[in-house]
């Protein structure tokens, strides 16, 4: 059996928002959009994708589940991120670390990481 990842599904209160914020981020595009469903990717054949789909409630808590960003200059990627709309997180980690914990404009974290080479540096 062969399998792929194919796309992380983020559920939004505010789905048109949450969408063009990763968007930006990214760098990516609107590949298909619903009333209640947004894919957004780099293109339609390149995987993986986020879907993005609407829910009436707000987030409650910590994610179980996160993103992690590697960018070639971490504080300028940053910046950049928190002028679209992130903010700065703390969920306990400790000064030392070597990534960044952002929150995206619902409270969704994810971590901007050191320039990396590959998945286990």
């Amino acid at each position: 059996m062969t399998v792929s990842f194919h796309s992380v599904v983020v559920d939004t209160y505010d789905l048109p928002s949450l969408a063009r914020f990763w968007c930006q981020v990214l760098d990516w595009k609107v590949l298909f959009e619903a009333d209640d469903e947004i894919v957004i990717g780099a293109d339609k054949s390149a995987l993986p994708g986020i879907c993005f789909v609407s829910v009436p409630e707000r987030k409650a808590r910590k994610n179980r589940l996160h993103i992690d960003l590697a960018p070639d200059d971490q504080a300028a990627e940053v910046e950049r991120i928190i002028g679209l709309g992130a903010r700065r997180a703390d969920i306990g980690q400790q000064a030392e670390v070597s990534w960044v914990v952002l929150e995206d404009p619902e409270g969704n974290e994810f971590c901007v990481l050191s320039p990396k080479n590959s998945l286990i540096d």
